[in-house]
């Protein structure tokens, strides 16, 4: 069962659960009915199924907890020593530009850390350390501010008087027409 706050299973509700399968191991071994194992153990009929085909295939060890279904985090040792990484710039990693991307840091996190984490997982946990986007101010050398105010004065005035005129008893009006 997954929870809307990002969590998953407790280590305590994991191993409920591992019991519930293992006690299910040992009615498939006496032959009971799937139907019947799944009413006593207050699971789905189709629980009980995939169970026992992993059952079959692997006997009980099978039916063992596989851990957490998430990927791991760092930790805050291994956050701090990722924090010093982007004071050495993308340079230091092989990158040419100067900037930074989750992508970048996602390979930066595997290599230095040797953790697997998705880029939308990177983003979460840098904004979960106070991290932010940075986007940076700059505008394009070819921009001509002369230009731009020159053109700001000439096409405004235009474009307020195409506005088509409002005519007496049209549906724009805000006040019924006069007979």
């Amino acid at each position: 069962m997954r929870h809307p706050q990002g969590g998953g299973l407790t280590a305590e509700r994991q191993q409920f659960r591992e019991e519930l399968r293992l006690q299910a191991a040992e009615r498939f071994v006496r032959g009971e009915a799937g139907s019947v194992i799944a009413k006593d153990l207050r699971v789905s009929v189709r629980s009980v199924q995939r169970w026992r085909h992993l059952w079959e295939e692997g006997g009980p060890g099978a039916l063992r907890s596989q851990g957490p279904a998430s990927l791991p985090r760092p930790s805050e040792k291994q956050f701090a020593q990722l924090e010093a990484e982007p004071t050495k710039g993308p340079g230091a990693h092989g990158r040419e530009d100067q900037r930074w991307t989750s992508a970048r840091i996602k390979t930066v996190i595997g290599r230095r850390l040797d953790l697997t984490c998705t880029i939308q997982g990177v983003r979460k946990m840098l904004v979960r350390n106070g991290w932010s986007c940075q986007v940076p101010a700059r505008r394009a050398m070819e921009r001509d501010d002369e230009a731009v105010a020159g053109s700001v004065k000439r096409v405004w005035p235009c474009a307020e008087d195409a506005r088509r005129p409002v005519e007496p008893g049209s549906s724009s009006r805000t006040t019924p027409a006069s007979p």
